[in-house]
C-alpha cells in the first residue's frame, strides 16, 4: 500500500461522504486507506461505517469510547494502525482540500524529505478559511511564538501549526511522541530533526458543521509549546529577569545620586542592553551562535532592535509616571515585562537564525537519491 490518509474525527458526520468522496477521486490509481479514528460522542461512528461499506477503496474506522490527548492522540493511534509508509494527515471538515494530496505526494517522491507541509503562509497559500481577523492574527502570532521558540527545528517550516502534512512514518520515534491537543505537526518536528519540505494550499472554509476551536484548545496549545521548549526560553526569561532586575538596581541608583529618572532609565537600558547580549550569546543561545553568522553582526541586530525597543518602552513609562501618577521604577518593571515576549522572538527569528540550511538544504538532494526515502521505498 501506497498512502494512509488519516482522519482524526469528532461529531464530523455530515461532511464524511464528501470527504471520502474528494479523497477517492483525487487519488485515483492509487493504492491507498482512509484510515478514520474518530472521538464522536453523535452519530459519526455509523456514517462512516455506512460509507466505508459503498467505498471501493479500504475505510477503515477506530473509534475511542475514551479518547487520550485529544485530536494529537487520534492521529498517533492512526499512526500506529496505519498500514503504509506513508501517512497523510489532515481534518475532516473539508477546510484541507483533498485536490491538494497528490501534489503532497509527488513532493515526497522526489525523495529528500521526510515531511511534505501544506503551508498557508508561502506564495500561493492563504487563510481565508479561518473565522475572522481575530482568528487569523491569533494564529499568525501563534506561528510566530512558535517558530521562536524552535528556531532551527523550525527553519524550514512556515506553517508549523497546520493539520494537513504527508510524512515518512518511519522517520518519526511514535514512542516519544506526547501528544497534548491539536498541534501534532509541532510535535513531530520539535522531537527530532526533519527535512520538510512544503506545498501552498488555501485553507478552506468548512464544509458543514461547526469549529471546534476554543479558548480551552488555546490554553493546551500554549502548555504544550511550554513543554516542548521550556528549556529555552526559561533561560530567556532568567537571563532578562537578571537583566530587568539589574536595569531597576541602576536606574534607582542614579535617581538617588539626583538624575532625572528619564536620563537614568536610559543609561540603565544601554548597560543592560550590552550585558543581556553577553549572557544570551554564552547561555541561552549557545548552541545556535556557529550558524548564525559572526558576533558582531548578532551585537548590532541585539543592540538595535533594543534600542529601539528602548525608544518605545520609555516614553510609555514616561506616560504611566506623568499621566498614571505610577511610581518610576514600578512603570519601567511594566514595561520591561511587556517587551519580554517580544525581545525573545526577536532574538531567535532574527539574531540567532541559521545561515548555513540553505547550503545544507542544497547539498541534500545528491545524498538523498543514494539513500532517500520515497513512497515507492
Amino acid at each position: 500500500m501506497e498512502l494512509s490518509v488519516i482522519v482524526p474525527t469528532f461529531n464530523e458526520g455530515p461532511n464524511v461522504a464528501e470527504l471520502v468522496r474528494r479523497i477517492g477521486a483525487a487519488l485515483a490509481g492509487t493504492d491507498f486507506e482512509i484510515v478514520f479514528v474518530d472521538d464522536s460522542t453523535d452519530e459519526t461512528p455509523d456514517v462512516i461505517a455506512q460509507v466505508a461499506d459503498a467505498a471501493d477503496f479500504p475505510v477503515r474506522l477506530i473509534h475511542r469510547d475514551a479518547p487520550d490527548a485529544g485530536l494529537g492522540g487520534a492521529v498517533l493511534e492512526g499512526f500506529h494502525a496505519a498500514r503504509a509508509r506513508w501517512c497523510l494527515v489532515m481534518d475532516g471538515d473539508l477546510q484541507h482540500p483533498p485536490e491538494d494530496i497528490p501534489r503532497m505526494v509527488d513532493r515526497a517522491a522526489r525523495g529528500d524529505v521526510d515531511v511534505v507541509v501544506a503551508s498557508r503562509y508561502i506564495a500561493g497559500g492563504t487563510s481565508g478559511g479561518l473565522a475572522g481577523a481575530t482568528r487569523t492574527a491569533v494564529s499568525r502570532a501563534s506561528t510566530a511564538l512558535t517558530k521562536s521558540m524552535f528556531p532551527r527545528k523550525l527553519h524550514g517550516c512556515s506553517d508549523p501549526m497546520t493539520g494537513f502534512f504527508l510524512v515518512d512514518r518511519d522517520a518519526v520515534e511514535l514512542d516519544q511522541l506526547r501528544p497534548r491537543g491539536f498541534k501534532i505537526l509541532l510535535e513531530i518536528l520539535a522531537r527530532r530533526q526533519m527535512r520538510v519540505g512544503e506545498i501552498p494550499f488555501a485553507f478552506a472554509t468548512r464544509f458543514a458543521g461547526e469549529s471546534k476551536a476554543s479558548f480551552t484548545q488555546g490554553i493546551r496549545f500554549l502548555t504544550q509549546l511550554a513543554m516542548l521548549r521550556f528549556g529555552r526560553m526559561s533561560a530567556f526569561a532568567l537571563v532578562g529577569g537578571v537583566g530587568a532586575i539589574a536595569n531597576l538596581i541602576i536606574m534607582w541608583g542614579l535617581i538617588r545620586l539626583g538624575m532625572e529618572y528619564v536620563v537614568a532609565a536610559i543609561i540603565a537600558s544601554e548597560i543592560t542592553i550590552i550585558a543581556n547580549f553577553l549572557l544570551l550569546e554564552y547561555l541561552v543561545f549557545a548552541d545556535m551562535r556557529a550558524e548564525s553568522g559572526r558576533m558582531r553582526s548578532r551585537f548590532i541586530k541585539s543592540f538595535t532592535f533594543n534600542n529601539i525597543e528602548a525608544l518605545v518602552r520609555i516614553p510609555v513609562m514616561s506616560v504611566l509616571v506623568e499621566s498614571a501618577h505610577v511610581p518610576s521604577v514600578l512603570a519601567a518593571a511594566l514595561t520591561l515585562l511587556a517587551a519580554f515576549v517580544v525581545r525573545f522572538v526577536f532574538h531567535a527569528l532574527v539574531v540567532y537564525a541559521p545561515k548555513r540550511m540553505a547550503a545544507v538544504a542544497a547539498a541534500e538532494p545528491a545524498v538523498a537519491q543514494a539513500g532517500g526515502r520515497t513512497l515507492e521505498s
